[in-house]
């Protein structure tokens, strides 16, 4: 009787533990703030963007690329080099806002919309030779640049999704397990093809992935406080269980702006349980309206979460 008892006290002792655990892993409201940095060779630096203390602030170097860099760009097969302004956004620089912000990391993207004037594409030869090219290149790049994270960026394909998914899977895996990186992130947007990679890359490597950068401004300009809202949560379903970040493009070009009800439509997301962080595309664009939003975002979050 005795061990019968002990036995059913052990089983509800591990059913609420697991249960705990369950509500723990459980995305939930954060003060992550995330903004992608140096595409555009306007200058910009880290120091010229506004840093608040009470958010967790990660800059995203844009862009690392498996391309060369002679004056028409071919692909590389996972031999990245950096396609970012690394002469205002180098080493140094990374190693300065680090130190002077203990709150900052710095990570890297891959990848990204362009490269020369043609379309960067993700152009593996196979799995093993692109993960292997990968995982030296970016290592030197990262311990190089004293960097903490990558981001996926890729928005063309030259491989099919279960490709892309071994590849990237398998470079994440391998970075997170060598103590290169503490995380990664993806950047999909609403595209028939770029969600099929992705979805794919979730699916079998999800476990690995600490945020989803959904870009959220590739949608209409003009998009509503409700529109913003309903897509949220479809892409939140897509990627079940992931930190999907909301989003917005500080030239206005897409989406839900500031000016539109973008905070508006955080603030209902906050409301919910739902608001994992902002992220914006980008600081060179932000450096013309002096970094309003920045502030914005970030006041917004750092209120107890």
């Amino acid at each position: 009787m005795e061990f019968s008892k002990l036995f059913i006290s052990l089983f509800i002792l591990q059913v609420s533990f697991a249960f705990n655990l369950s509500i723990q892993a459980a995305p939930a409201n954060s003060n992550l703030f995330r903004e992608y940095i140096g595409a555009e060779f306007n200058n910009v630096k880290f120091t010229d963007v506004p840093i608040n203390s009470n958010v967790e602030f990660h800059f995203i170097l844009s862009f690392a690329i498996d391309y060369d860099t002679s004056s028409s760009p071919s692909p590389t097969n996972g031999k990245f080099n950096v396609f970012w302004d690394s002469d205002n956004l180098g080493p140094s620089q990374v190693s300065s806002i680090k130190s002077s912000h203990s709150n900052v990391k710095v990570a890297l993207s891959l990848g990204g919309d362009s490269v020369g004037d043609g379309s960067a594409y993700f152009n593996p030869s196979s799995v093993d030779s692109w993960v292997s090219n990968a995982v030296s290149s970016l290592t030197d790049i990262i311990q190089q640049y004293n960097l903490d994270g990558i981001d996926i960026d890729y928005e063309h394909f030259n491989a099919d999704p279960d490709t892309f998914a071994e590849c990237i899977g398998q470079l994440i895996k391998t970075l997170k397990k060598n103590g290169v990186i503490s995380f990664a992130s993806i950047a999909p947007f609403d595209d028939d093809d770029v969600q099929s990679h992705y979805k794919a890359l979730w699916k079998n490597y999800g476990d690995l992935i600490d945020y989803v950068n959904f870009q959220f401004y590739a949608y209409d300009q003009g998009t509503t406080v409700s529109q913003f809202i309903n897509y949220f949560n479809a892409q939140s379903s897509n990627y079940n269980g992931g930190n999907v970040l909301a989003s917005f493009i500080s030239d206005g070009s897409g989406g839900l702006t500031p000016e539109n009800g973008f905070f508006t439509a955080c603030n209902r997301l906050k409301s919910e349980n739902k608001l994992h962080g902002i992220f914006i595309w980008s600081a060179d664009d932000s450096k013309r309206n002096g970094f309003r939003y920045e502030k914005q975002s970030q006041a917004l979050l750092a209120i107890s979460h």
